[in-house]
């Protein structure tokens, strides 16, 4: 097992160098949030890769964007500025929070790429939502083959079918881990599930296909080995910080986070039509993905997070979001009462690009003290 958690460590510890030697055949775009459809980029012949902030000093990026906003857009302008993302072809962005669309534009005035492409998203789920994503798929569809990309109806069928069944054996992790029939850290599962926004999906199609096979010949139940918790939030992009929640005497059961559960759940859409139009499947599967607090509201969030405390056997809930994230803080309130109201204990975190603090490690043991140890 630890040779297999290895190759996704090394995608990515070394992904730099390797996007870079890879730009070299294919053009390779980037993209912050997940509600991007990578499916179309991947099916015009680019490679879509996630742009990642990590850690590190903030300079140049604070002349051009407040310090008020969250920590990895920050890390994110300061790496572009520094010129380590300048193997990208394009740039491509899912309209989701405001800072993420407003840094969009402060790339596009700073940082020489060769296409920038927002979306517009819907919020509703309703038939004239469903008409507006075909119309704005037509519309990065022609970006795409403005700046060299190539599509079909079929590529796409085949982008699917890849992304379809790399989300699948993730969720079938998940599924596992629900159970307690996963023998995997919380570390090792989230850099799993990272590795996957910065490989080539055919090359990370392999890579869990093969521990996905390894993981189905160690059918044992895992022994409990901590609180059981969910974790709700942000964008999380160091695999270090759920280690350190486990070394603290958290088990990590399920997520809620940008770079977890919402990034794959559910693995594909269905087209509502009987030719099973590939556009209408891609439609689908957006329309009706895990939601994000940035494109639904946290009445209607509630309940799915609660399927998630009851399926999982979660005995509490810690709320890591980055620092300034609006979209998340702004539904913290309700969230936190509708948890009060089931009786489930809560605690919301505010990280910065370094990980947990020395506070944030004595609040955990605290709550750890008043409701894990019962």
């Amino acid at each position: 097992m630890t040779e297999s958690i290895q190759a996704f460590m090394e995608w990515i510890e070394g992904y730099p160098e390797k996007h870079r030697a890879l730009s070299l055949q294919t053009p390779l775009v980037g993209y912050f949030c997940t509600y991007t459809p990578v499916e179309l980029i991947h099916a015009s012949g680019f490679i879509p890769v996630r742009i990642l902030g990590e850690s590190g000093p903030i300079q140049k990026a604070y002349t051009l964007a407040p310090s008020f906003i969250c920590p990895y857009m920050r890390r994110a302008l300061e790496k572009a500025l520094e010129g380590r993302y300048d193997y990208l072809s394009g740039m491509v962005q899912g309209y989701t929070c405001d800072v993420a669309c407003g840094l969009t534009n402060i790339w596009e005035e700073n940082i020489r790429l060769g296409f920038y492409h927002t979306l517009p998203l819907p919020y509703n789920r309703n038939p004239e939502a469903r008409a507006f994503f075909r119309s704005i798929f037509s519309e990065l569809i022609q970006k795409l083959e403005a700046h060299g990309g190539r599509f079909s109806l079929e590529a796409l069928s085949q982008s699917l079918k890849i992304y379809e069944r790399v989300r699948g054996l993730l969720a079938d992790l998940y599924e596992r881990r629900y159970q307690g029939r996963l023998m995997l850290s919380a570390k090792d599962l989230f850099s799993i599930v990272l590795a996957g926004f910065v490989a080539p999906p055919e090359t990370y199609l392999q890579l869990l296909e093969a521990l996905v096979k390894e993981v189905q010949g160690q059918e044992v139940i895992k022994a409990a080995r901590g609180f059981p918790i969910l974790i709700s939030g942000s964008l999380l992009d160091d695999p270090k910080t759920l280690e350190a929640l486990e070394d603290l005497g958290m088990d990590v059961v399920a997520d809620d986070l940008c770079t977890g559960l919402r990034s794959f759940y559910p693995p594909a859409g269905e087209g509502p039509g009987e030719k099973n139009d590939p556009l209408d499947r891609l439609t689908d599967r957006y329309l009706h993905r895990f939601p994000c607090p940035a494109r639904q509201r946290a009445r209607d969030r509630f309940p799915l997070l609660m399927d998630l405390v009851r399926h999982s056997g979660a005995g509490g809930v810690i709320f890591l979001l980055q620092k300034f994230c609006t979209p998340h803080l702004a539904d913290y309130p309700i969230l936190s009462e509708a948890f009060n109201k089931e009786g489930l204990p809560h605690i919301l975190l505010e990280i910065e690009d370094s990980g947990l603090t020395e506070a944030q490690r004595t609040r955990l043991e605290a709550f750890l003290e008043i409701h894990g140890r019962g």
